[in-house]
């Protein structure tokens, strides 16, 4: 079995993983957009034949998870390329598809399922359900030609569903060849390597703390993918007698999935439509989307007259309107739970000049989707491949200092997956 890494050998993101067996078969693992790349920027598909144009030999493309570094560039792929992802993954993107074109849909040819092998060809693949922040993500051990490679795409131990990862170390694959791991958390500076990430529970005891001290609405910011943030802020909410207000985008994600995801219908949890999205409903003429909610959605002139009884998961592109409704002023509070790096670029500055010229602070409250260097050891503890290769990692010249065993190779160069 050889593979080629197109992109991610000296990145985090844009994620795109070739494969090939001794019959010529090949298969890929995420077509991922780099996150350099802006939301208009056209970006060039990775050089994979029959991407573009008819190639017999590529058997199909699995996506590890629904997030755009690592699907993104999937609607540049010839449609009659079978796609496989997990079934709630692709109901998420479906859902989300409408209020975000970029998402996108997948069509998938099969879903994947913990620890349920299936077979392309000649390759042998088992997914392994992860903790990551995008819901239904997975790992992917992947057998060919008496080789075994486990990728582990984006993967935690500190999240809603750490279980799986302890799940991972308890039971993980054996024999393997290669393990293509994620290294976002490799960083530049030595100093991190021993950093501990917060957990998922440790967040919600933070949100449950500022309810408390806050007089009036708690506004988080924070995505409507990211689902175990819901279930977070939500549980935050119960904890502290408020309702959670989600948008019209929040909802119909978490409705899409399953069940036990807070949605319409549970306890206290109430739904805003922000102007944008009335809009958008108006000019699609889909009146249904918001008939559903109707017994559940809440006003801004409600919020704005028991400020205390509520709190928000919403996008940050809500904060003008609450503010300007009276839903949030400078008794409230904001919370910033992304990314940190979304803040020092032009919309993260612009809305946090907005908050300080109201007077509304903004701490910040989130954790990593990606394993701490304390996991990371763990992990190949656990697995015990004969070689680790960097990927998902701007330090990947850094994995020879950290495991033992450690191959680096260079974007588009192929390499043989050898055994032990």
């Amino acid at each position: 079995m050889r593979v080629r890494i197109h992109r991610g050998t000296q990145e985090i993101g844009g994620s795109c993983i070739e494969l090939a067996n001794d019959a010529g078969e090949r298969i890929v693992v995420d077509v991922g957009r780099p996150l350099w790349a802006g939301w208009d920027e056209e970006v060039a598909t990775p050089e994979v034949s029959g991407f573009v144009d008819a190639d017999a030999s590529l058997l199909g493309v699995v996506i590890s998870h629904p997030h755009l570094d690592h699907y993104g560039l999937l609607r540049q792929v010839r449609d009659d390329v079978p796609v496989f992802v997990g079934r709630e993954a692709a109901a998420l993107l479906e859902a989300a598809s409408y209020f975000s074109p970029i998402s996108g849909r997948i069509r998938a040819a099969a879903h994947l399922e913990h620890r349920r092998p299936f077979a392309m060809g000649g390759f042998r693949i088992t997914p392994f359900l992860n903790d990551h922040s995008a819901f239904d993500a997975y790992s992917l051990l992947i057998e060919a030609d008496g080789r075994r490679l486990f990728y582990t795409g984006d993967i935690r131990g500190h999240g809603r569903k750490a279980a799986m990862f302890e799940e991972l170390l308890d039971e993980p694959p054996s024999d393997v060849d290669a393990l293509l791991m994620e290294g976002t958390h490799i960083r530049r500076d030595p100093g991190h390597d021993d950093a501990d990430l917060e957990r998922e529970d440790e967040l919600e005891d933070r949100f449950v703390e500022l309810c408390a001290s806050t007089v009036g609405t708690v506004a988080v910011f924070g995505s409507a993918q990211n689902l175990d943030r819901l279930v977070t802020v939500y549980r935050a909410a119960k904890r502290s007698g408020r309702k959670l207000v989600i948008d019209l985008y929040g909802a119909t994600v978490a409705a899409a999935t399953r069940a036990t995801i807070p949605q319409p219908g549970f306890d206290a949890l109430r739904v805003y439509v922000p102007n944008r999205q009335r809009v958008l409903v108006k000019q699609s003429r889909e009146f249904d989307r918001v008939e559903r909610i109707r017994p559940h959605r809440v006003f801004l002139e409600e919020v704005a007259a028991h400020p205390e009884r509520f709190m928000f998961h919403v996008p940050s592109s809500t904060a003008r309107e609450l503010i300007r409704g009276g839903a949030l002023t400078s008794a409230g509070t904001a919370v910033w739970s992304l990314w940190d790096g979304y803040l020092r670029q032009q919309s993260g500055l612009a809305l946090a000049s907005l908050l300080a010229q109201h007077e509304i602070p903004m701490p910040q409250v989130h954790t990593s989707g990606h394993a701490s260097m304390k996991d990371l050891r763990r992990l190949v503890g656990a697995i015990r491949p004969s070689r680790v290769v960097p990927i998902h990692s701007e330090a990947g010249d850094r994995y020879p200092d950290l495991f033992a065993g450690v191959d680096c190779h260079a974007d588009g160069d192929w390499w043989e997956v050898k055994s032990a």
